[in-house]
């Protein structure tokens, strides 16, 4: 009998749990470990920060679908993880405290044969002065962030309704944060809203990003095709905001937030201010702040995980210019570097480097966009690092890896909806392949430009809405869901 033991239950560790459960017998033991109560469908998250969903629209508590499904689930928050056991000749183990209940603060010790990372990211609200919705900023990157978001928000619009002119500033609230799709959307969101309100004249929406473009999206940018014409995604984003009525400021790391103030340092040096009465800014990302032991209760911490928190997987991680950054250094099994049956999936692996060019400021400032992997990207690696551990487990073969997923050879599809409705939306839908740039194999765009596309219209809304129960379904593990695609 074989232990997975995979710790988070977000889109990647729910998708692995899933998976697992179903590719192995009952014999075979699989264990979520989550601090979490409820599985959310992050995408969704930006419409109940406009009022559009309630949260119990975009989630489901997870112990029901787990215990009809033979999973055995722990609420509890992982801290530490000992892959050599905590002396010779012991099961690796994991310790975590539970955050609810009778056994609340107690740690226990979850011993596996194979570990899943699947924690997600920390929200570094820290990372960035007075930063974050307990002080004087906003987020949607949880369901209860979003819906505090969307109080603050309609307090905002019922100012405008009252004649109070209002200024909006929704971006990265740190000079090297990632998620701009989700900032992206989320503007076009309340322009759409405020236009629905007939409400243009009394509202300012800026837009505040430390892309050194427009449309990098930590992805460096792209090339797309659109009607015919290859067209770059700066111009592409730029016109999307224009349309919508909105103003930018660009290559920004946002330093400092006070009330109705954000502080600002320019990738030129110069310092600035910029007054708000609401600020929706997504925080940098940063690793769960799991630690590692060797069995003589050694710390380990500094050879599994990255500086940032993030677990070392199969990458490069050599240090080079960004002009020697290949699509090869991107790992494709997400196996840890020091111990062959550990994995982190989703945003839990350590990139080997950024997709964006690396920008520094004449003050020695880092501003850049750090490499997106939700969403898709994050299901996609879960899945296959669970249908990987299964042929091992089945097989008795613990080298083979016959599932590879690196973003490098993986697309993506991005859905920037705004407005709710059969009807009423809109949204621009843009494709990339692969996810990570490959100048070797396509040297005039860097991606394959036939797959690399991008539309705006009301189709695309219509397909966000559809992916939106199409996902939930699937992740509640209704009849047939492994035939929903990642």
């Amino acid at each position: 009998m074989s232990t997975i033991v995979i710790l988070g239950a977000g889109i990647s560790g729910h998708t692995a749990a899933l998976v697992a459960r179903r590719k192995l017998s009952k014999e075979h033991e699989v264990i979520v470990v989550s601090p979490n109560s409820n599985y959310q469908w992050v995408p969704s998250n930006i419409w109940v920060g406009v009022g559009l969903m309630k949260p119990d629209q975009v989630t489901f508590p997870l112990a029901p679908i787990y215990n009809k499904k033979g999973i055995k689930y722990i609420q509890a928050k992982a801290v530490s993880i000992y892959p050599e056991g905590a002396m010779k000749n012991q099961r690796a183990f994991v310790k975590a405290e539970y955050v609810v209940g009778d056994k609340k603060g107690e740690v226990e010790q979850v011993e596996y044969d194979y570990l899943i990372n699947a924690t997600g990211p920390k929200l570094n609200f820290d990372g960035t002065e007075g930063l974050g919705p307990h002080k004087f900023s906003q987020s949607v990157c949880t369901y209860g962030h979003a819906d505090e978001a969307w109080k603050n928000l309609d307090a905002s619009f019922k100012k405008l309704e009252q004649g109070e002119k209002q200024t909006f500033l929704i971006g990265t609230g740190h000079a090297m944060a990632t998620c701009q799709g989700a900032a992206f959307e989320y503007a076009l969101n309340i322009a759409f809203e405020i236009n629905k309100r007939k409400l243009d004249h009394l509202a300012e929406i800026i837009w505040i990003s430390n892309e050194y473009e427009l449309g990098d999206f930590g992805m460096g940018g792209a090339y797309i095709k659109r009607g015919g014409y290859i067209t770059p995604t700066k111009i592409f984003t730029e016109s999307i905001l224009h349309e919508y009525g909105i103003k930018w400021i660009k290559r920004a790391g946002v330093n400092k937030i006070e009330k109705g103030k954000a502080h600002y340092e320019l990738l030129d040096g110069t310092y600035h201010e910029q007054e708000f009465d609401f600020a929706m800014l997504i925080p940098g990302f940063a690793g769960a702040g799991l630690k590692a032991f060797s069995h003589g209760n050694e710390d380990i911490t500094s050879s599994v995980f990255a500086a940032n928190g993030f677990m070392k997987v199969d990458a490069d991680y050599t240090v080079k210019p960004y002009e020697e950054w290949k699509a090869s250094d991107w790992p494709s099994i997400y196996q840890s570097t020091k111990y062959a049956n550990v994995y982190a999936a989703g945003i839990a692996f350590a990139p080997p480097h950024g997709m964006s060019k690396p920008m520094q400021s004449p003050n020695g400032t880092k501003i850049f966009p750090t490499p997106p992997r939700t969403g898709m990207p994050s299901g996609v690696i879960g899945k296959i690092i669970a249908e990987n551990i299964a042929h091992q487990i089945k097989s008795g073969n613990i080298k083979e890896h016959p599932h590879k997923a690196s973003m490098a050879k993986m697309g993506a599809a991005c859905i920037v909806s705004a407005g709710y409705g059969l009807r009423n939306g809109a949204a621009a839908t843009m494709t990339v392949f692969p996810i990570v740039q490959d100048w070797e194999k396509y040297p005039k765009w860097g991606r394959d430009i036939t797959y690399t596309v991008g539309e705006a219209g009301l189709a695309g809304h219509w397909i966000k809405l559809i992916l939106h129960y199409m996902f939930m379904y699937k992740a509640k593990a209704y009849p047939f869901w492994w035939l929903i695609p990642e």
